[in-house]
């Protein structure tokens, strides 16, 4: 595990975020990430398919 450096901004929009979806802030973080890791990987998925990778962990292997 490691620290990343990120702005106040978003840091406060991940915190509102995680409230809204019952999540810690750093799973929030987190589920961000590997959305956007999907989302790069597979611009031809859904929101609703990369929510679902995540949730079941069946993922590209990359997490």
């Amino acid at each position: 595990m490691g620290i990343v450096k990120i702005s106040d901004a978003l840091h406060d929009e991940i915190r509102k975020a995680s409230s809204t979806m019952v999540r810690s802030i750093n799973a929030q973080a987190e589920f961000w990430t590997k959305v956007g890791i999907l989302a790069e990987t597979n611009p031809d998925m859904r929101f609703e398919t990369w929510s679902s990778s995540i949730t079941t962990g069946e993922t590209c292997g990359c997490f």
